[in-house]
């Protein structure tokens, strides 16, 4: 954890100014968001009736899932870990941004028509129309542990290390700051008010973003100025293993990434909740390709900013960076103007809230829908509301715990952020691709898969816990020492290690689905393709917005940059 400093380091009356007005702004929009909506649409129960508070009454259009499933992915972690991994590893990180589109790609055109098919509210209620009871409950639990932990805990933290960088803010006053703040609009609004204030912020995070990106290559000398200062493997996406691969070789990036980018752009109920909002199924499926277009950027405005501080710093234009946990801050306070930092500031503070409020909203949906309502089948509404909210401050109190006490150590954050993904995703990932592909995945195949994968996932992560702190430990120790050795070489990239993970978690599962088969239901059978081309037969828009269309050039998009920055 990092010493608090409580002096402000260059905050102006301005920039002050500009991060009160926008705090003020976006609590006040997002408080206010269901009251407009009602008032406008004159749906009166919307808040309290018909999934309106959780689902936003299923109203919403492919604009605003785009922003939103944008907004909420791009979180600090993203602003903090993929500027240090840019500093220290070049562009090759980016590969988790571009393979982003194809998984979502995968959504709009296999999982989405299933999701709003079933009309469900959550995906764990998904996998008990699939599977079983057990899988829904258990997958309920998986999710909401990883919303807490991961998603809002991290990016709590992220957002506490720039603050504290950029104006000695205390790191935690920062942590419960932005909790308090995204938490109360959370709760009063509900997912309509996550999705409005995430669009808005969206804006905001990229107009902030690109501002620095242009200071910086203005700075730097533009491309010559990269191209002459650090070594051209910096500037590839694609590596052999080796030293500078950044972590992620192009055969981790084939078949690593897949698995955890399935799991949280298809599967995972903080990203897909705003497709389950969707105003109708062409909606539903062209909103997430919209987002696959966006993903395109953050290469350029997250990871390329590191790539030009290290290029800056070896000309001298900018002093040595101590700590490349700081490497957003530090370009912020060197490069911008005074005012500029207020916008930038404001910006951080979007990528955090937007993250920290769609978390907290499908934390309230899962424990509400997929828990309480087992026990209170016949609840009403305004009640499901309550809990949902009263789930909200409990689930907000534990990521602050968790950001304070849990995060941190020598570790670099996006490593930590990724290792555990990679170590939750593979059973999940597995369950739902053989539950919409295989109509032979079994009820049984399903939850055996998920709590043995679930089991593995867990004494990997303890393993790898265990490796970074010999590593942080002082040598000489030889206790330490050999725990240092304690990873074997297959787990050492943990990419791979889901992906291995993933095979194991296959083969369990369809192992058990044949020992174990379910009786064949109509309603099993109609959430399974029988061909997967039979995805591109549904209804589609005539013209540009055809989501055929426009996942072809998502496609050939992605191929064309990969090509670009081989």
């Amino acid at each position: 954890m990092l010493i608090a400093e409580t002096a402000l380091k260059g905050l102006t009356g301005w920039d002050l100014s500009v991060v009160v007005v926008y705090m003020i702004a976006i609590v006040g929009i997002g408080c206010g968001a269901t009251w407009w909506h009602k008032r406008k649409a004159h749906l009166h129960t919307l808040g309290e009736e018909q999934g309106g508070y959780f689902l936003a009454g299923g109203t919403l259009t492919w604009p605003l899932i785009g922003l939103a499933l944008f907004s909420t992915n791009i979180s600090t972690v993203h602003l903090v870990s993929l500027a240090e991994k840019g500093y220290t590893s070049g562009l090759v990180v980016g590969n988790t941004e571009w393979m982003a589109g194809l998984c979502l790609m995968i959504l709009a055109v296999f999982f989405a028509p299933f999701f709003l098919k079933a009309k469900v509210a959550t995906l764990p209620d998904f996998l008990e129309k699939r599977y079983s009871r057990a899988s829904r409950n258990w997958l309920a639990g998986v999710s909401i542990f990883s919303a807490v932990f991961i998603h809002i805990g991290f990016t709590l933290y992220a957002a506490a290390i720039v603050l504290h960088g950029l104006f000695g803010l205390d790191i935690n006053t920062c942590i419960v700051a932005v909790a308090i703040a995204t938490g109360l609009y959370t709760i009063i609004g509900g997912l309509l008010a996550v999705v409005l204030t995430e669009t808005i912020q969206t804006v905001v995070l990229l107009v902030g973003a690109t501002c620095l990106t242009i200071f910086a290559y203005d700075k730097v000398g533009g491309w010559e100025g990269i191209t002459q200062n650090v070594d051209s493997t910096q500037l590839s996406m694609l590596r052999e293993t080796g030293p500078g691969d950044g972590g992620m070789p192009w055969y981790a990036a084939l078949l690593g990434y897949p698995v955890i980018g399935i799991w949280y752009w298809c599967t995972d109920q903080t990203i897909v909740q705003r497709v389950l909002g969707a105003k109708s199924e062409n909606h539903g499926r062209v909103g997430p390709l919209f987002a696959g277009f966006i993903k395109i950027l953050p290469v350029f405005i997250f990871i390329l900013p590191g790539v030009m501080c290290m290029a800056m710093v070896k000309q001298g234009v900018l002093p040595e960076l101590d700590d490349p946990k700081n490497t957003y801050a530090f370009m912020i306070e060197h490069l911008l103007p005074v005012g500029m930092r207020g916008l930038m500031a404001a910006a951080l503070l979007a990528a955090a809230m937007s993250t920290v409020s769609g978390a907290l909203n499908s934390i309230a949906t899962l424990f509400t829908y997929d828990l309480y309502k087992q026990f209170k089948p016949n609840a009403p509404e305004k009640t499901l509301v309550r809990v949902g909210r009263i789930t909200t401050a409990v689930a907000m109190a534990l990521a602050i715990v968790w950001s304070i006490f849990g995060i941190g150590g020598g570790q670099a954050l996006f490593d930590q952020f990724a290792t555990i993904i990679c170590l939750i995703a593979p059973p999940i990932t597995v369950t739902f691709l053989l539950g919409v592909f295989w109509k032979r995945a079994s009820s049984r195949g399903s939850i055996i898969t998920m709590l043995v994968g679930t089991a593995m996932g867990a004494v990997m992560f303890g393993i790898y816990k265990v490796h970074w702190a010999a590593q942080a430990a002082a040598d000489g120790k030889e206790y330490w020492s050999f725990c240092k050795d304690c990873l074997p070489p297959l787990l050492q990239n943990f990419w791979m290690a889901s992906f291995y993970l993933a095979i194991l978690c296959a083969i369990i599962h369809m192992v058990t689905s044949v020992i174990w088969p379910d009786e064949p239901s109509e309603l099993k059978m109609s959430l399974v393709w029988d061909h997967p081309l039979d995805a591109l037969r549904g209804d589609a828009w005539r013209g540009i917005g055809n989501y055929k269309f426009l996942s072809i050039a998502l496609l050939l998009t992605i191929i064309g940059f990969y090509i670009a920055f081989a």
